[in-house]
């Protein structure tokens, strides 16, 4: 089956919440700035954020900017939006993040074919404007 291009969802879709933990990833990203939680006792990188390092227990955390890539661990191809189930084709992705070892991002790639995408593909940020002025961090092809 052709699907044609994968893009990511309208932003005017989507809306976040933040708490204490996540905040400082999505000020880093209205900034333009992919980043991921690092334990700033044991190094351990965790992602989503957590309030405690889940290898030693401490809550000193740590946001190193990261070089915007990383690589496809994981995709589906879907062919409807969830928010209205129109036709639309999306491809979510579970990305390796380049620069934080074992810290995986949930996200949409878009700039190609969505029966393109595959496991071990290569990618870089793509910033999407979404709702009350935050940004989502998205994938292209790199």
């Amino acid at each position: 089956m052709t699907y044609g291009p994968a893009r990511a969802l309208p932003g005017d879709q989507i809306r976040i919440t933040t708490n204490p933990d996540t905040e400082p990833f999505w000020q880093a990203a209205k900034e333009g700035k992919l980043t991921a939680c690092k334990c700033g006792d044991c190094g351990h990188f965790r992602m989503p954020p957590t309030a405690v390092c889940p290898e030693c227990g401490s809550r000193a955390k740590e946001w190193p900017a990261l070089p915007g890539t990383g690589t496809v661990f994981s995709y589906a191809i879907c062919n409807k939006n969830p928010k209205n189930g129109e036709d639309y084709v999306y491809v979510p992705v579970v990305v390796d993040l380049d620069g934080a070892p074992g810290a995986r991002l949930n996200a949409n790639v878009s700039g190609c074919d969505a029966e393109d995408v595959h496991i071990g593909m290569k990618v870089t940020v793509d910033w999407t404007p979404i709702q009350d002025d935050w940004v989502l961090p998205n994938f292209k092809k790199a």
